[in-house]
């Protein structure tokens, strides 16, 4: 893949930090002709692991930094890394994205940490007629050549170094390995004897299974026998069950039908007690009234039987019928003709007294008072103060009664 896609990783790791003998680059030559694709060998070292964005880039001898590449080319990874062919791998890259100069160049392989792990002999890009003449070299050019040699044999030993000490850590390893193994071999024959037990569990638990599965053949039997019989329970019991629900949702729309009734009459009693305590309220301030005006009354008669020579407590009782009373008083009087008679303003005789439209009381109350004394010239209601003739006084009464209910 050419640098233009993508961006390869990179970091700023300086050559001293480098691990060159990693990766192996194979066939290189001094130099490439320019204008074709050049093929890059490498090989891949024991225990080097390729990872999915390695790459190989092109770099100038002399670099620093492997942000200093020119050109790069993804890796491709093998698909089984402990067969040998796959650990030589090779890479093309194409002449468009080669480098124009003939300065000196070098492959690298960078690791997706921007590691650099191989590094090949430098090489140019020149035409091949130019193989045969004579390169004349500064003095600059070869120290500069000579410090690289340097910085090469100093790296070379450090590699060797290096070597030493992964052999040492290949062969604590590898002990490591032998001790793994031998415990791989210990839960190998754990895992054998807990195979074993498990089949063991597992003929039991088949067994148990199979049992469990006759005892439910045996009870699905029961079960189809008992539900043939309970459906006939029920084609039986249905009818019986059907007038029961039946009745009962007929006891309940009764009950229903009984509370609401209830309710209404409970209603209309709440309603009735509040218009009578009204209703009482206000025949105790007329019956007050009457006590007064009564009072008047019986000291005018005193006074006129003063006058006119009589004791009102030796004059004898008479008990006056209804159309006597009625015929004798004045209807010009609201209350009756004081000097018409005394027995007038007695009690009136139990035969006259009716039931109370209000009150309902057999006796005599305020009520029926009112009514005898409103008698000769009209009936006034004590609730809403409407007035009756004297000729209406069923509809009166019957206004009254309405007031209760």
């Amino acid at each position: 893949m050419e640098e233009t896609i993508k961006d390869p990783p990179t970091s700023a790791v300086l050559l001293d930090h480098c691990h060159f003998s990693q990766v192996i680059f194979n066939s290189v030559e001094k130099f490439y002709i320019p204008g074709g694709d050049v093929t890059c060998h490498y090989t891949f070292t024991q225990h080097f692991i390729p990872r999915r964005k390695d790459w190989i880039g092109i770099f100038r001898v002399g670099w620093k930094t492997t942000r200093e590449y020119y050109t790069f080319m993804w890796v491709t990874l093998p698909i089984d890394l402990n067969n040998k062919s796959a650990k030589q791998q090779e890479v093309q890259f194409k002449a468009y994205y080669l480098p124009k100069d003939d300065e000196y160049y070098q492959f690298c392989y960078v690791d997706e940490d921007g590691v650099v792990r191989g590094a090949s002999i430098p090489f140019q890009f020149r035409p091949e007629n130019e193989e045969d003449i004579l390169v004349v070299t500064t003095q600059g050019e070869v120290e500069e050549i000579e410090q690289h040699n340097k910085e090469l044999c100093k790296e070379n030993q450090e590699l060797k170094d290096s070597c030493i000490s992964l052999q040492k850590q290949n062969s604590d390893m590898q002990a490591e390995l032998q001790k793994k193994q031998e415990e791989l071999e210990t839960l190998q024959s754990i895992n054998k004897k807990l195979e074993l037990k498990v089949k063991e569990q597992k003929d039991y638990w088949e067994t148990e299974l199979l049992q469990l599965k006759e005892q439910n053949q045996k009870m699905s039997s029961e079960n189809e026998k008992m539900g043939i019989r309970v459906d006939q329970l029920q084609r039986k019991d249905q009818k019986k069950l059907e007038q029961t629900v039946e009745q009962m949702k007929q006891n309940e729309t009764t009950a229903m039908k009984k509370q609401q009734e209830l309710m209404d009459e409970n209603f209309d009693l709440s309603k009735r007690l509040s218009e009578n305590e009204i209703i009482c309220n206000a025949l105790q301030r007329q019956k007050e009234r009457l006590e007064g005006e009564n009072d008047l009354l019986k000291r005018e008669n005193s006074r006129l039987l003063s006058y006119m020579g009589l004791d009102f407590n030796s004059l004898p009782y008479q008990v006056p019928t209804s159309d006597e009373g009625g015929a004798r008083q004045n209807p010009g009087l609201a209350y009756g003709n004081p000097y018409s008679g005394i027995q007038e303003s007695s009690s009136p005789s139990p035969l006259s007294i009716k039931k109370c439209p209000i009150c309902k009381a057999d006796d005599i109350c305020d009520h029926t008072l009112e009514q005898q004394q409103m008698q000769p010239l009209c009936f006034n209601c004590p609730i809403c103060d409407k007035i009756f003739p004297a000729t209406e006084k069923q509809i009166f009464e019957d206004h009254v009664f309405c007031h209760s209910l």
